[in-house]
This record gives structure tokens, sequence and C-alpha cells, in this order.
């Protein structure tokens, strides 16, 4: 069982674990900036370099789903090392890349790697805080992810005034190499070997099979899936709507981006500081109810043809706002009752949500239009999942169900 309180003041590992989950969002954002310059290098359309970003979506997904048993196993701290290596390697290795499928091959080899900061936070935090506290923990973590979106591309973009692409890359290994460091020399083992599953494959197959029944874990896992995919498709649909379609000056779109990044990053902290009076159930299904109000009235302006940047921008705040909300608590939810599968569970339940991310991201890259259509349209189906979703979770999870 969980062994400790949440206190006002945030402790290191806590911290810890913020910087080492962002990792994966710093290597999602750090290199959007440099999409046309990695392209004119390669001699490659720049739409082979946005595949590089789904690939690092899909590896994300997929390696998430070998980390739960591996940490239920051996713990938190040696995955998590092993995970940081991985990823050390890779992001040096993609700084050496002379084509873009090699450079999506280290990309899914850096997802590999990224993806133990993932897993693993998640399930520290159930290792140490109840569920309420558990879901301040998560949104206090999203405000370390939430400034991640803000601050890489802009660093990105400096790192291209003075060097290029490749130290970019660079760059994500230096950072990752002084969180390995940090977590080697101050991050305690929170998983007891009396806790520990063996690493079996019918037990871990079983595992996962039970959590595919449990109707209360998936609905919470897809509701912040879907919630998040809406994310992911914002940020790989939002260069090409606010340059492309709206004129934004490449210049200005950081700042735009960074608007909707401090949206999501304050709601979550109000979401953190209402635990303390409302349950995580009641935060999430009145974040979902304005996440669809949010998007369907951008979709219908969207079709209208009244849709402006300001109204759009109004429209993605707002999803922002609810997704800071819709995230930690889903999440907290989700995980409620797997403390004897945390490792597995936390997983399963970030491989959907990255796996919900990479299709709504392929899917915006694939759709063509001279309007703000496709980035309305899939933000609509992903909120109106993730109620759907959430609704099922509720309605399971409530008594006699």
């Amino acid at each position: 069982m969980p062994a400790s309180h949440l206190t006002n003041r945030i402790p290191s590992w806590l911290f810890l674990m913020g910087l080492v989950t962002a990792l994966g969002p710093l290597a999602v954002d750090m290199y959007l900036p440099s999409f046309t310059s990695i392209a004119r290098d390669f001699g490659a359309p720049t739409s082979h370099i946005e595949r590089t970003l789904a690939s690092y979506l899909l590896g994300l997904a997929l390696a998430q789903l070998a980390y739960g048993p591996i940490t239920d196993r051996y713990g938190r701290k040696i995955p998590l090392a092993a995970g940081l290596s991985i990823f050390i390697f890779a992001s040096l290795m993609s700084s050496l890349a002379d084509s873009a499928g090699e450079l999506t091959f280290w990309r899914v080899v850096q997802a590999f790697g990224s993806a133990a900061g993932m897993v693993i936070p998640r399930a520290v935090i159930r290792d140490n805080l109840e569920t309420r506290d558990a879901a301040k923990a998560l949104s206090l973590i999203m405000l370390i992810m939430g400034v991640t979106p803000i601050l890489a591309p802009l660093l990105g973009g400096q790192v291209l005034l003075f060097w290029n692409w490749r130290g970019i890359f660079l760059i994500m290994a230096l950072g990752s190499a002084l969180l390995l460091a940090g977590a080697l020399m101050t991050m305690r083992e929170t998983l007891p070997e009396d806790r520990r599953t063996p690493l079996a494959w019918k037990r871990i197959a079983l595992s996962y099979a039970d959590l595919l029944r449990d109707k209360v874990f998936i609905g919470y896992s897809l509701a912040g899936g879907f919630g998040s995919a809406g994310m992911f498709s914002y940020i790989a649909g939002s260069p090409r709507t606010f340059i492309e379609i709206y004129g934004v000056d490449p210049s200005r779109f950081g700042l735009l981006f960074g608007i909707n990044a401090i949206a999501l990053i304050l709601a979550s902290q109000v979401s953190a500081r209402l635990l303390s009076r409302h349950t995580p159930q009641r935060l999430l299904r009145r974040a979902q109810a304005g996440m669809m109000i949010a998007v369907l009235t951008g979709l219908a302006l969207t079709l209208t043809g009244m849709i402006t940047l300001p109204l759009l921008m109004a429209c993605l705040v707002c999803y922002m706002a609810c997704q800071g909300f819709v995230n930690p608590n889903a999440a907290a939810m989700a995980l409620d009752r797997q403390g004897h599968r945390l490792g597995v569970a936390s997983a399963l339940m970030g491989s959907m949500q990255m796996l919900a991310g990479s299709l709504a991201g392929m899917s915006i890259s694939a759709w063509h239009s001279d309007t703000a259509l496709p980035l309305t349209g899939i933000l609509a189906l992903c909120a109106t999942l993730s109620w759907l979703f959430g609704r099922m979770a509720m309605n399971a999870a409530a008594p006699g169900a």
C-alpha cells in the first residue's frame, strides 16, 4: 500500500519523476522547428520527416508494454536507468543520421528508451501515494510536463540560430545523461521484494488480459488517452494550421503554442487544488463536458466558414485547459485498484494513450485541407471518444454495476 501523503512541499522524488516524464514530450517537441532543415539536408519531402514523429509515438506505445512487467519484476530504479541509457545512445545516433529512414529508426529506438519515463513515474507515484494524493501528484507532474511544450520548440529554435538540427539531439543526450546521474544517486527503490511478480509470459499475458476485461481501468485509461490524442493531433497539426492556413509568422508560432501549454499548466494546478474539496470523478466529468463544448463549437464554426484565428485559439485554449483536468484525474482513477500490478497497468494505460496519439497524429498529417477542418474535426472526435469512455468507466464503477 502507498506509504505517504502529499504535502504542500514537493518532495525531491516527485520532482525527479516529473523531469523524467518530461523527457518524452521533450523529444517530441524540441525538434519541431528543424523539420524544414532536416528535410533539406536529407533531400527528402517534409512529410517524410513528419513520419519520424508518428514513428516515435508508435514506438512509445509499443515499448511501454514491455516496461510494465519488467518494472513489476525488477523494481523501478534499474529499468529506469536502462531506459535512460537507451535514450542517450539513440539520441547520439540520431544526431549522426544521414537519411530520413535512418533517423526514423533511431527515433523508434529513442522512444523505447523514453518509454521508461512514461511508465515508471506513474508506478512510483502509486507506490507512494493514495488515489487522491496520486491525482494531486500527477497534476504537479503535468506542471513540469506543461512547461516542456513551451520551452522545447523555443529551445530547439534557439539551437538552430547557432548550431544545426544535429545539435538538438546532442542536447537531448546531455539532458538525459544528467537525469540518469540524478536517478542513480538519489532515487530509492519503491517496490519491495515481497510485491514483485515473476517475469513469466503466461502471468504477463493473464495480467494484460485481466486489465483488458476491466471496464473501469479501460474506460478511464481511454478517457485520458483520447484526451491526450487530441493534444498530439494539435502538436502535429498546429504548425501547418497556424503558419500555412492563417499565415502566422514562424517566429510567432512558439507564442501561440505556448499560450495553449500555459492553459494546460494552469488548469492542472487548479485541478490539484480542487481535489481537496472534490472527487477526481466529479472533476473529470465536468472537464470532459467542457472539452466537448469547446471542440464541437470549433467544429461548427469551421464547417460554417466562420472560424477565425482568434476563435480557433479560444477553442484550443479551452480544450487544453480541460485536458489539464482530464489527464491526471483519469490516470489516478485508472490505477486506483491496480496496486498488485501497477507496472503492467501503468504500461498498458500509457501504451493505449500513445497509440491513440500516434493514430491521431498520423490522421491529421494525412488529411490535407486549406481550412482548419482536420484539426477541429479530429479534436472533436477525440473529445467525443474521451467523454464516452469516461461515462463507461463511471457506470462500471458505480455501486451494483
